[in-house]
């Protein structure tokens, strides 16, 4: 290792101890998270919703729809992909209210329903969904019940279970497996050394144990997907420190290797197919066709009141003096959409995953830790897709920031370059063949290719 690679690993070591140091400090930061998180929920909702006249600058209600999903959302998944889940483990407001209610709460043991590891995928596609139905994006009472509504139930099932813990952030956070997927890309974690655990136990005898509180075995911790970044156990037995890695590592050596059908479910049919669709769907040509037709079939059977069948705005988006309201044929033709666009994200990629598993003898395996390889595109689409909406609300303010869509493209492109490389990387575990494990590679540049050409011609468009 180089000088100036070394006082890289040093300096940010040294950041990993500050962290430890400054626990105090992080507690006082995360309260006034809270406090500006709930200003954001609740503001909006004492004030009119905004006219065309009003901008981010002017008024409470655009301010804060900006700042939740122009500048919150979309930079979250920036960080994480290039620092950790440092915003998890200093910043959250929602893990930071379930520990303090888990700290005075009941402490009872967690229940085996709740360590389901599907979780993290149903409770993000049902926000996902319910967010679309409901105009999240564009009103602050959705806003405040969802974001809200999953604040409180943070606050409820901390208060009953763990002691000191963030139950909810382990299990149930509906982005947890979002965050956890995009972390295995950033070049910095928390390394854990077996030596120097084995090392510090025999040197410094029995030591005080860490408060983890989102729940890892930090002796065994391997890759960091799961690790939250607070900084609570740097330094721990002279064996873990923050330190630069490889940004490939965690999917090709890490965490990669022991990749599940969950993860894999949460890569390709939600991120590739159901975000997507999610993000644009208003804007699809197909969408207006599925409900074009089912408008012909209504009125075919002569069943009307499908057409004008309004629910309320906790349901269905319900503000007719806005002149937005989700009828239920919008809405069965956005669920048609949904659908269709998360059955072809799993076809697309689906076969030639198993494909190039095939190919590369990974005996029998569904090829899990291949559809790894897919998660820098995975995470270029998500951030780009968020950061769409960063885009709209600055135009629709009449600020245009140049370029935004040829960065966009260029951020994707990019994106699934770096998952063909990492397919070709992943091969060498399974194939030693090189020519095998080109046409491996070749096979999942189809999909990937023709999926960011159709991602990039959205922006373009």
């Amino acid at each position: 290792m180089t000088s100036s690679a070394s006082g890289a690993q040093a300096l940010v070591a040294r950041f990993g101890d500050v962290l430890l140091r400054r626990q105090a400090a992080i507690r006082r930061l995360q309260w006034v998270m809270v406090a500006i998180y709930a200003a954001l929920l609740t503001v909006p909702l004492l004030l009119p919703l905004p006219t065309h006249t009003d901008y981010a600058w002017n008024n409470a209600v655009r301010f804060a729809q900006f700042v939740f999903w122009g500048v919150w959302w979309p930079f979250i998944i920036l960080a994480t992909a290039l620092v950790g889940r440092f915003w998890c483990g200093i910043l959250c407001p929602e893990g930071a209210l379930s520990e303090f209610a888990s700290q005075r709460g009941a402490g009872r043991a967690i229940p085996g329903w709740m360590k389901w590891s599907g979780w993290p995928v149903v409770s993000f596609v049902s926000t996902t969904i319910y967010g679309q139905l409901t105009s999240i994006y564009q009103y602050p009472k959705p806003a405040a019940l969802l974001l809200g509504g999953s604040s409180f139930a943070a606050i409820v099932i901390g208060a009953r279970y763990g002691k000191a813990k963030r139950v909810w952030c382990r299990f149930l956070c509906p982005v947890n497996g979002i965050f956890g997927i995009v972390s295995k890309i950033a070049p910095l974690h928390f390394r854990v050394e077996p030596d120097g655990w084995r090392a510090g136990a025999q040197q410094r005898g029995r030591s005080n144990a860490v408060n983890c509180a989102p729940l890892i075995p930090i002796k065994t911790m391997q890759g960091a997907a799961a690790c939250h970044m607070c900084g609570r156990c740097s330094g721990h037995r002279g064996a873990i420190r923050l330190s630069w890695r490889n940004p490939a590592s965690d999917i090709v050596h890490g965490s990669g290797r022991l990749a599940t059908m969950w993860e894999t479910v949460l890569i390709v049919p939600v991120l590739l197919g159901l975000v997507p669709a999610a993000l644009h769907w208003s804007d699809s040509g197909l969408f207006q066709m599925i409900r074009l037709w089912l408008v012909e079939r209504c009125l075919d059977l002569h069943v009307v009141w499908p057409l004008s069948l309004r629910l309320p705005w906790w349901i269905l988006t319900d503000y007719p003096l806005e002149n937005d309201v989700m009828t239920s044929v919008d809405a069965v033709a956005l669920l048609v959409l949904l659908s269709v666009s998360v059955a072809a994200a799993t076809i697309v990629f689906g076969i030639p995953l198993a494909a190039c598993a095939r190919i590369l003898r990974t005996r029998g395996r569904f090829p899990h830790h291949l559809a790894q390889a897919l998660i820098p595109l995975a995470a270029a689409c998500l951030f780009s897709g968020l950061l769409s909406l960063t885009v709209s609300q600055l135009r629709s303010d009449g600020l245009v920031i140049p370029y935004s869509d040829l960065f966009r493209g260029g951020l994707v492109l990019a994106a699934a370059a770096w998952s063909m490389v990492l397919v070709f990387r992943i091969g060498a575990h399974y194939n030693a063949h090189r020519v095998t494990r080109i046409c491996g590679t070749f096979i999942m540049a189809l999909p990937i290719t023709s999926f960011s050409i159709a991602w990039v011609a959205v922006f373009l468009s």
